[in-house]
């Protein structure tokens, strides 16, 4: 329509680069996996998470647009536009389903998938004058499934290397390093928080081990497989859901590895998604309470700024009655002025 405002950008251009190469890879790694790797889940399954995930960002950013009185951010430029929109969600719905088990019930996998790419545009937060989604899509997706629906899991971490061995079991995982490394480190900018994240693992590891007598070698192995990897440099690091200075960045990633520590430690399975999702959780939390004291103080220097304004205004006449009775006086009558008639005055 004519009277629709412009969309604003859905992404800068460097995102976009790294969402596009996000996109390249995990759909790569899924190819490799259904056929060469040893992914259980069924081979149709990727292709529907895609379908319900492009349907549900493409349905909600229409019924956005239409209240917001603008233009969808996938049209104006064609199938470009289309598809550097959905990019996200190609990335949530392939991740959802390669990360998640939940047997035969495709309709819990899309369920998954519908709740990792809704919940961008329910839990949001505000941060820099914009609304801005706060938990991690597909880290919270599964998250709600294991919670919801206890006897799902999540992948068998074998299964990324299930048809292979020797040395393309240590292969497969320096590949994804190394590109992951790449992306995040050039694009994305999220090199602090892995740091944070894997040297605080390292040491919940150890303390979990002193304290409460847990293998310590056994723990830091986590580190060296597949899943943990893919973890680390595609899930975590999520730029739309991260804090982007170096400092909040390594703080982040420390907070969700000792979450980790403290909910493995307490015998509570899958610690990695719902320690991410706490923190996310947590952070959305710390952005809102920010909101609301940047409001607090506006409203108090504003205040401020009136009441001086008012102290500096001159004082206006002094009213009638804040006159002494003895000192007011009445206007002389023109007749007594002129000392003519007061007919003729009237005339």
């Amino acid at each position: 329509m004519a009277d629709q405002k412009p969309s604003p950008p859905h992404h800068a251009p460097k995102v976009v680069t790294a969402l596009r190469r996000f996109a390249i890879s995990i759909s790569v790694f899924n190819i490799l996996g259904y056929t060469v790797l040893g992914f259980e889940q069924p081979w149709l399954w990727p292709f529907i998470a895609l379908a319900t995930a492009y349907t549900v960002e493409i349905g909600l950013e229409s019924i956005a647009a239409r209240v917001e009185g603008r233009v969808p951010r996938f049209a104006g430029n064609g199938l470009r536009s289309l598809v550097e929109f959905l990019y996200p969600a190609h990335i949530t719905a392939l991740a959802v389903n390669m990360l998640i088990y939940v047997n035969d019930q495709v309709l819990v996998m899309m369920f998954g998938v519908a709740v990792a790419v809704g919940a961008k545009w329910v839990l949001r937060a505000p941060v820099r004058g914009r609304l801005r989604h706060y938990m991690n899509p597909s880290n919270f997706g599964i998250a709600i499934i294991l919670v919801l629906l206890p006897w799902a899991s999540i992948a068998p971490p074998y299964h990324f290397t299930e048809n292979v061995s020797g040395a393309v079991d240590w292969i497969i995982p320096v590949i994804i390093i190394v590109s992951g490394t790449m992306l995040n480190a050039k694009l994305t900018g999220r090199a602090w928080l892995i740091v944070g994240w894997l040297s605080f693992f390292a040491l919940q590891a150890i303390i979990r081990g002193w304290v409460l007598d847990t293998a310590i070698l056994g723990a830091l192995g986590t580190m060296t497989g597949v899943a943990f990897v893919l973890f680390t440099n595609y899930m975590i690091t999520d730029p739309g859901t991260t804090p982007a200075k170096p400092g909040s960045q390594f703080a982040f990633g420390a907070g969700v590895a000792v979450l980790y520590g403290v909910l493995t430690g307490g015998g509570i399975a899958y610690g990695l998604f719902f320690a991410t999702a706490t923190v996310c959780l947590i952070r959305g939390g710390f952005l809102w309470a920010l909101h609301f004291v940047e409001k607090a103080r506006e409203r108090f220097e504003a205040q401020q700024r009136e009441a001086a304004q008012a102290q500096a205004q001159p004082a206006a006449e002094p009213a009638l009655a804040s006159v002494p009775a003895a000192e007011r006086t009445e206007p002389e009558p023109v007749a007594a002025r002129t000392g003519l008639p007061a007919d003729r005055e009237a005339a």
